[in-house]
């Protein structure tokens, strides 16, 4: 990669050919990877004129248009067929909310509509459902909440039962460190994410209520044991799995590294308990040429998903490896990025939209609002420099005050042309618009804890 004046010039040669080295030997595997390459190649080659109008470099704008509309009818009534997703409903609320958020629309008209949806899931024994009459669940409740906040409002984020949530997490909260997903539930780390989330941003005691049976091991915060649990959740090869003992995955690497970033400064929890070298080869290895995008696990396909479940890790590993992070920011640098942000870009723009609107897997795939949402978000990180103000003076932030300790600027890149596809930022740990971390979090200090 050369530069140009102050800005990066990637060589897209990595972009546009076959991997110089392969193996002779045809797997299942390798025919699958080929059949993909053969369909992103064209695009990234620009060879397909229905993508629309093009940058000067051959990338097909981001067509915000067509992906808004996309999103604002995943928010109406659904066909029929949808019923199987009926336990994921807040999550169709968060991905669509998150979407139409980072490409700059106004959510606030869907307030009244998001509150009344999400008071008829929550449970008198605290925490949210993904429908009507299911039990509470980490990751539904973790989605609920983060579409509340983006929704805003104080009749949104009062309707949230603050104590009985804090005494339900202390049910899942195990002696072991970790968390379960739900009341006798699978324990893994999306668990101590989504917990961590909650926790920190509405302001709950860090203290197990009385009755949490983590007590009877000896702990007594919700911290207690979590940085361990993360770190025998990283495997031989360097990745982070959902549970100890179990495969490497992009998305559960977030959530460890997310999890630890709550905990503390991540130049402090992050080295204390991964080790980072052997995390960065893995991530490293789940970025693909030559079609710039990630997978989520080794000898996998890449999937337009993993722009945010992997390109996400990469801001956190930054802050915790990286000593010039706020110099880089005060002058305005791009820096030295762990990944190819362009080689990103290139996949997202070229092979992630559909012409129909929303974004996708791959080529082959049709898109979805869980799609669109991440390779949003990714496409969101590649085009900022998030960064964790590390030197500056306590600011009267609360005990795990570090999470809000980041800021933004944005990423010059290459690619740059003014023609609206740069996206709005978005908060590394919360993966909500940045406003709506900061208003939330003002909101429930003004409220105290109880």
């Amino acid at each position: 990669m050369a530069t140009n004046g102050s800005y990066l010039t990637p060589d897209w040669t990595v972009s546009t050919a076959w991997p110089p080295i392969r193996d002779e030997l045809e797997t299942e595997t390798s025919a699958s990877q080929d059949k993909t390459v053969q369909q992103c190649l064209p695009l990234l080659h620009a060879y397909d004129s229905s993508l629309g109008d093009f940058h000067p470099n051959d990338l097909p704008k981001l067509d915000r248009a067509k992906h808004a509309r996309f999103l604002h009818r995943s928010l109406q009534t659904l066909p029929a067929v949808a019923v199987g997703y009926d336990a994921s409903r807040p999550w169709m609320v968060y991905w669509a909310l998150t979407a139409l958020s980072l490409l700059g629309e106004n959510v606030t008209p869907y307030r009244e509509r998001v509150t009344q949806t999400f008071a008829s899931m929550q449970n008198v024994e605290g925490g949210f459902g993904g429908g009507h009459g299911q039990i509470s669940h980490c990751a539904s409740s973790y989605a609920v909440v983060l579409s509340l906040a983006m929704v805003g409002g104080s009749d949104s984020l009062g309707m949230i039962d603050r104590k009985a949530l804090w005494h339900w997490l202390g049910q899942v909260k195990q002696a072991d460190g970790g968390f379960r997903v739900c009341v006798d539930g699978e324990e893994d780390v999306r668990g101590g994410y989504c917990s961590m989330v909650m926790i920190s941003l509405l302001n709950l005691p860090l203290s197990l209520p009385p009755e949490a049976p983590a007590r009877r091991a000896g702990l007594e915060s919700f911290m207690d044991g979590l940085p361990e649990y993360m770190s025998r959740c990283q495997t031989f090869e360097g990745g982070i799995s959902g549970s100890p003992q179990t495969e490497a995955h992009g998305a559960y690497a977030f959530c460890a590294l997310a999890c630890l970033s709550i905990l503390g400064p991540p130049q402090r929890m992050i080295s204390s308990y991964l080790d980072v070298p052997l995390l960065v080869a893995w991530l490293s290895a789940r970025q693909y040429a030559p079609e710039g995008g990630f997978a989520g696990r080794t000898n996998k396909l890449v999937d337009g998903c993993y722009s945010h479940w992997v390109g996400g890790c990469w801001p956190l590993l930054d802050a915790a490896i990286s000593d010039t992070q706020a110099k880089q920011a005060a002058e305005n640098l791009p820096g030295s990025s762990l990944y190819s942000r362009d080689g990103l870009t290139r996949y997202i723009l070229a092979c992630c939209q559909s012409e129909k609107g929303g974004l996708r897997d791959k080529p082959s795939t049709y898109p979805d609002s869980y799609h669109t949402c991440y390779v949003l978000a990714g496409l969101s990180s590649a085009q900022h420099y998030n960064y964790y103000k590390k030197n500056e003076k306590d600011n009267g932030l609360p005990e795990l005050g570090d999470a809000f300790r980041w800021a933004s600027l944005p990423y010059r890149s290459s690619y740059e042309t003014g023609d609206g596809s740069r996206l709005r930022p978005i908060h590394p740990i919360y993966v909500i618009p940045w406003s709506a971390v900061e208003d939330t979090r003002e909101y429930f200090e003004q409220q105290g804890q109880f």
